[in-house]
Order: C-alpha cells, then sequence, then structure tokens
C-alpha cells in the first residue's frame, strides 16, 4: 500500500475541498490551476493556520481535535453524513451529538403515513411531540388536529388525562416504559437543555412522572404491543415500530400495527365512523 493510500483524511480533505464552486463561495476563478478551494482558501474558513492544513492534507498535520473538526466541517460545507466520515476517519468515531431542532417532515413522508389507511401511524420529536399524523391514528388515539399545537404532546396527554389510564390496562408499566424511553431519546439527540421546561412541567404535574423521572431508568423499546379499551370495542392490540427518520435525528416515525384479524376489524370499524 503506496503511501497516498494511507492517507485517507488527507485525500478525503483534499477531495472535498476541490469539489467546493470557488465562484459561488466569492473567490475569484482566475489563475487558478485545480478546481475548488486552494488549501489557504479553506484554512481561513476553518480558523487555522495555512502550514498546519497543508500539513494535515499531506498525513503529517497531527490528529485534529473535535473543534478543529468541526470547523473543517463548515469550512467544506459538509453533509450530515460527510461529517460523520470526516470524524470517523480523523478520530475513529462518529462526531458527539447535536441538537437538532428540527421538525419538518416532508411531504414524501406525510404520503407515506396516509398511504397506511388502516394502519395509525405518526411522527414525534424527541420531546415526545406529535407533528404528523394519518387519519387512522385521529381515530383510535386522539384527532390532533383539533388540539392546540403545544397540547400535542404524548407525555402530556398520558399524564395530564385521566382517560387515558382508563384507555390502557397497564398504565402504569407504559408510563414507565414511556418515561425510560423518553429520556434515552433526550440523550441519543443531546436534547436534554431543550426538554428542561417540559420535564419540570410534567414533575409539578404528575407526582408518577417526578418519580420515574428520578429514578434515572433509560431504555429503548423500538417495538412492542400497545393495549387501547375502547367503549364499543373492548381492548384493541397494536403492534407498534419505531423508525429513525433520516437526516432529521429528532424525529421518529411510530407504526401501530392492528395485531390479530379481530383488531383488524376494530380499526376498521372506528375509521367508518363518521
Amino acid at each position: 500500500m503506496t503511501q497516498q493510500d494511507d492517507n485517507l483524511l488527507g485525500n478525503y480533505l483534499r477531495e472535498r475541498r476541490q469539489r467546493l464552486d470557488a465562484g459561488k463561495l466569492g473567490y475569484p476563478l482566475l489563475r487558478r490551476r485545480t478546481p475548488g478551494l486552494r488549501r489557504e482558501e479553506v484554512a481561513v474558513r476553518a480558523c487555522v493556520s495555512t502550514t498546519w492544513y497543508t500539513w494535515l492534507e499531506q498525513g503529517r498535520g497531527g490528529a485534529p481535535s473535535e473543534e478543529v473538526l468541526e470547523r473543517l466541517s463548515k469550512a467544506l460545507e459538509l453533509s450530515a453524513a460527510e461529517r460523520d466520515h470526516l470524524f470517523l476517519l480523523a478520530q475513529n468515531r462518529l462526531p458527539g451529538v447535536t441538537w437538532q431542532a428540527g421538525v419538518d417532515v416532508s411531504p414524501s413522508l406525510q404520503r407515506v403515513l396516509d398511504s397506511m389507511t388502516h394502519t395509525p401511524a405518526l411522527v414525534k420529536t424527541a420531546e415526545w411531540q406529535v407533528v404528523a399524523w394519518n387519519h387512522a391514528a385521529t381515530k383510535v388515539f386522539v384527532d390532533y388536529a383539533q388540539l392546540p399545537p403545544e397540547q400535542r404532546n404524548i407525555l402530556l396527554m398520558m399524564f395530564s388525562n385521566e382517560d387515558m389510564k382508563k384507555r390502557l390496562p397497564d398504565w402504569h408499566q407504559v408510563t414507565r416504559n414511556m418515561v425510560a424511553n423518553f429520556r434515552a431519546d433526550v440523550a441519543r439527540t443531546g436534547a436534554s437543555e431543550h426538554v428542561r421546561a417540559l420535564v419540570e412541567e410534567l414533575s409539578a404535574m404528575s407526582e408518577t412522572f417526578r418519580l420515574l423521572w428520578q429514578s434515572q431508568e433509560v431504555s429503548q423499546h423500538g417495538e412492542g404491543i400497545k393495549q387501547l379499551w375502547l367503549p364499543d370495542e373492548g381492548v384493541l392490540e397494536l403492534e407498534y415500530s419505531t423508525f429513525a427518520v433520516e437526516g432529521k435525528p429528532g424525529l421518529s416515525l411510530v407504526v401501530f400495527n392492528p395485531r390479530l384479524p379481530r383488531d383488524r376489524e376494530t380499526v376498521e370499524r372506528l375509521m367508518a365512523r363518521p
């Protein structure tokens, strides 16, 4: 293997540098012998010395710090996936979690939800705020469109609504798992500071939540069975599965599939009601 083949980080930096459009970034295009930005231009954008950046591309600059890698990512306009790859090459690990507040649901994802005509499904944030849903979810759970946005939080509904205890045969176990999952989501997405107000509100509202939160339990139940008691139908069983939304680490897609044929018939009856 040649020295050039060994220099994976330097090769990656050079390739990313050369693909940048100097004109679009406001740099003069005259007297450029190679495409992209010059080394000194990237160095200025990343707030590092030209000599050190040159050494880094040549494979002799030493291991860059996380802070420098973040600046290089921005200077080279790397995507999230490219940023991850840069950290893997430089430090053999993924970058630390950075909170992303984005809650936008793309039209294509909404169409995926709508295509599941008899399968309740929703998209939630790391704060467990419901930001998208399909028609089946409004019939089985709640019509989220009729709620103010600030009330579309699953945790708030779970701990403030007494009807929820009646609808969930195993409410205490469900809430225990839910809070443990919530804590895992907060840690995974770096949302600790951003959920502080929500945790304080829930703790003041519910002694059960306060004790569960203080227990420090962390778990992830990405799959399982949810039981709902419906006044006119009895117990409805749904198998739920949770999926990450690509490019939106704060969002999760949760699909609730009727477990047995009788459960699907129940959902179909609910869907037929006005």
